[in-house]
C-alpha cells in the first residue's frame, strides 16, 4: 500500500476522532422581536423561521413552542419561550451532539444562532 493510500484510509478515522472531543458551552438564543405583534403572530413568525432552516416547530402552549432539528443522524430539541416582545431558545435534548452537562458540539450553537437570527428577520417582515 502506498503512503498516499494509507493517509487516505486514515482520514475518515481522524475526522471522527476530532469530532468526538469537540464541545462548547451550550448557548441560549435570546433576542427581541422587531415591531409590535400579537402572540399568535409571534408563533407564526417562529414557525416560519424554523421551517426555513429545517426545524419542525410545534406549538405547545401560548408563548411556548418546541423545535426539533434532524440533520445527518444528529438531533437537537429546543424550547422557545416568547411573549410579544422577546424570545428565549433553551436546550432540551440532543442525539449524537456530544452533550455533556453544559457542553455540546459547536454546531448546535450555530444552529440556534441561525434560528435566532431568522426569527428576528421574520419579525421585521411583520404578519403574513
Amino acid at each position: 500500500m502506498t503512503q498516499r493510500r494509507r493517509l487516505l484510509a486514515l482520514l475518515p478515522l481522524t475526522g471522527v476522532a476530532a469530532c468526538a472531543g469537540r464541545t462548547a458551552p451550550i448557548r441560549q438564543g435570546v433576542a427581541d422581536f422587531a415591531g409590535n405583534a400579537t402572540l399568535a403572530t409571534r408563533a407564526a413568525q417562529i414557525r416560519r423561521a424554523g421551517e426555513g432552516r429545517g426545524w419542525a416547530i410545534v406549538d405547545r402552549a401560548p408563548g411556548w413552542s418546541r423545535g426539533t432539528l434532524r440533520l445527518r443522524g444528529h438531533e437537537a430539541v429546543v424550547d422557545i419561550r416568547y411573549d410579544t416582545r422577546r424570545f428565549v431558545i433553551d436546550y432540551v435534548s440532543s442525539v449524537d451532539l456530544n452533550h455533556s452537562g453544559a457542553g455540546i458540539h459547536p454546531n448546535y450553537n450555530s444552529w440556534v444562532g441561525y434560528l435566532t437570527q431568522d426569527i428576528v428577520a421574520q419579525s421585521l417582515q411583520g404578519p403574513v
